[in-house]
């Protein structure tokens, strides 16, 4: 139940104001543009079912729908997101601007942003959240956004072109339709997953594919409709509240029945040298353990089943790991000071070859600390069909429309 502090006016402009300056220390809110646009929102208009100092949280998503299987498909994102995406995009006044996947908050966010000369349409699969969303802006003040019921994998047609597309959904593939419909010099934004892992990635046409500009970390729901493309969970131990198991990507195989018997055997550690600070970010690693390993998956386990040494890492959303037929290794962190500031890189492997499995993850985690640590990655994507002769080098990964290449220097 809310509480009756300060659900007023006033409190609400003092939180959007605390959020502003949170934003900035984050990195999130980086020009003057995106931060008038945070200002002028009243984000709790379109999240009525929290508390006032729940709707400005920073790091906060509200998830405003889940499906039968109690798998969240609907939500307003958090607002370091929405912030860094907006960010990514660029958008400029009087342009126009397709959002893929309606919340209501960040349309009203990117019609501030193109200002009363530009256009704003925001399209959805789900009727609910298409009329939350009209509800909502409407009661906002931003009754000129378009708000359609569309399927995302065709865009919307009828508003295009676009000068910048914005998906707030996850997304597996690139359709044809959003290249179709980009302006002349346009900017797509998209939370594209790629082999288990998901990056908010600017991208701009070049000669007859995109290129990345810039990526963030990131986390969405998964798109619905005919994009949709969830990932894969192999089981590997399914005692309630112990659970462990494999997610995998873009149409990947494994020897389920042999990682099962893999993960009963006891592990192999192996540590690498490398270290990192206990605030600084690896998720750079991941990125580069993703492009460098051929069979790539992530081990998703409960905190109960690292308890209870199942496992030697838990994490809901999946630990890099490492595959080759029946045997496996996955990434792990040891702090190397008693006040836990800096960590080490290891692996741990189990199977018949888990020494070489474990051998192999700490070999690329090296060669990430010598090459690639202070380095960015390059998002290409072209589309299907193209020749291998015609791709970047580095990792090929091919999707319904689109191969997607991930390239380091």
């Amino acid at each position: 139940m809310k509480s009756e502090e300060a659900e007023t006016p006033s409190s609400a402009e003092q939180l959007r104001e605390a959020l502003i300056v949170q934003l900035r220390e984050l990195g999130a809110v980086r020009t003057e543009a995106v931060e008038a646009a945070v200002r002028a929102v009243p984000r709790h208009v379109f999240v009525p079912q929290v508390s006032l100092s729940e709707a400005y949280a920073p790091e906060r998503a509200v998830i405003t729908k889940k499906d039968e299987d109690g798998v969240d498909v609907s939500s307003v994102s958090a607002a370091r997101i929405q912030a860094l995406m907006l960010e990514q995009a660029e958008i400029r006044p009087g342009m126009r601007v397709l959002e893929i996947g309606s919340g209501g908050y960040n349309a009203a966010l990117i019609a501030e942003l193109v200002g009363g000369k530009g256009e704003v349409t925001s399209i959805d699969i789900d009727p609910d959240a298409v009329d939350r969303a009209r509800r909502f802006l409407a009661e906002a003040g931003y009754g000129r956004v378009n708000v359609l019921l569309a399927d995302g994998e065709e865009g919307e047609p009828v508003h295009a072109p676009f000068d910048r597309i914005i998906v707030t959904v996850g997304a597996w593939d690139i359709p044809p339709a959003w290249v179709d419909q980009l302006a002349e010099g346009g900017r797509i934004v998209v939370p594209l997953r790629v082999r288990c892992l998901t990056r908010s990635v600017a991208l701009e046409r070049e000669g007859g594919h995109l290129v990345s500009r810039n990526y963030e970390l990131c986390g969405f729901v998964p798109m619905q409709g005919v994009g949709e493309r969830r990932m894969q969970l192999v089981v590997l131990h399914d005692e309630p509240g112990d659970e462990v198991g494999l997610k995998l990507d873009d149409g990947d195989r494994v020897d389920a029945e042999g990682l099962r018997t893999a993960l009963a055997q006891p592990p192999v550690e192996v540590w690498s040298g490398v270290t990192i600070g206990g605030m600084e970010p690896f998720d750079g690693l991941d990125l580069w353990l993703a492009t460098a390993v051929p069979d790539f998956a992530r081990l998703a386990a409960t905190p109960s089943a690292r308890d209870r040494g199942i496992v030697a890492a838990a994490s809901p959303m999946g630990i890099s790991t490492l595959i080759d037929k029946d045997s496996f290794a996955y990434r792990k962190l040891r702090p190397t000071s008693p006040e836990r500031t800096t960590f080490e890189f290891g692996a741990f492997g189990h199977g018949p070859d888990a020494q070489a499995v474990a051998d192999q993850l700490v070999e690329h985690i090296r060669n990430w600390d010598r090459e690639h640590r202070s380095g960015r990655a390059v998002f290409m994507v072209h589309p299907a069909g193209t020749s291998d002769d015609q791709l970047p080098a580095g990792r090929v990964v091919d999707k319904r429309h689109t191969r997607v290449t991930i390239s380091w220097p």
